[in-house]
């Protein structure tokens, strides 16, 4: 029996259990239109007063089920990882490379305006996160699009000299790390993991929600590192995988 047989031997019977896995709990969801969750009318009606803080989802990501994003940071993390290591591994060099520059004037001038823009943007969606619309998730890959544009106004060279692997791995890493640490830190407090133990704050201020301000910082950290690392990886890819422009591209 061949291996690709035999994968799809396997592929079979594991896709038909997740499909019926996943169409169980679609079925099972709360028609549209049905009243509100007991939980949810809780929130609505106590979170402002017990955490302090006005963006509602972010107060439910980073502190009552911080448990959860938790989880879905180190998935984040270990899946980017994955991603670089195959990639890495993986890839040979061809010798050849593309143009390495951007294709117009209109493209180089309009990245270098977006560069510091999107970048702004992506610090304040993090910084006022769990007061306004917006957190660690979004703003960090935000900030993750500014890297990008520094690829499209300028050239990959531009892209990794001001975005180093190794800066850009550790800033990962440390955005994982703070977040476990923040838990840690909950537990010495005679805390539970995660739980709030910072004070928090006045309602409405950069100051309030206590730990919640650090845990979606953290994941700011984390997501706009990941970011960068995947942009590393695939525009490497493409860097080694298409050929030089011939001499008549090269004039237009």
């Amino acid at each position: 029996m061949s291996r690709r047989r035999l994968r799809l031997l396997l592929f079979v019977p594991v896709a038909a259990v997740l499909a019926g896995v996943l169409m169980w709990g679609l079925v099972g969801l709360p028609s549209f239109g049905s009243p509100p969750h007991a939980y949810a009318a809780y929130l609505l009606k106590h979170e402002v007063g017990q955490r302090h803080v006005t963006n509602i989802p972010s107060a439910i990501v980073f502190d009552y089920r911080g448990w959860d994003t938790l989880g879905e940071e180190l998935i984040l993390f270990t899946s980017v990882m994955g991603t670089a290591l195959l990639l890495r591994r993986g890839r040979e060099d061809t010798g050849e490379r593309p143009r390495d520059k951007a294709a117009s004037a209109a493209v180089r001038h309009a990245g270098a305006f977006l560069v510091p823009v999107v970048l702004l943007l992506g610090i304040w969606t993090v910084s006022y996160g769990y007061l306004t619309p917006g957190g660690g998730f979004q703003g960090g890959l935000i900030c993750s699009g500014a890297a990008l544009f520094l690829w499209i106004a300028g050239s990959y060279r531009l892209h990794r000299g001001l975005t180093p692997t190794p800066l850009v791995d550790a800033a990962e890493g440390s955005g994982a790390a703070a977040y476990i640490a923040t838990g840690l830190a909950a537990l010495a407090a005679g805390q539970a993991f995660l739980a709030g133990f910072l004070p928090s704050g006045t309602v409405g201020s950069l100051l309030s929600g206590g730990t919640i301000a650090l845990l979606n910082w953290a994941t700011g950290l984390e997501v706009a590192a990941a970011g960068v690392l995947i942009f590393h990886e695939f525009l490497e890819e493409y860097i080694q995988t298409v050929p030089n422009p011939s001499p008549r591209q090269e004039e237009r």
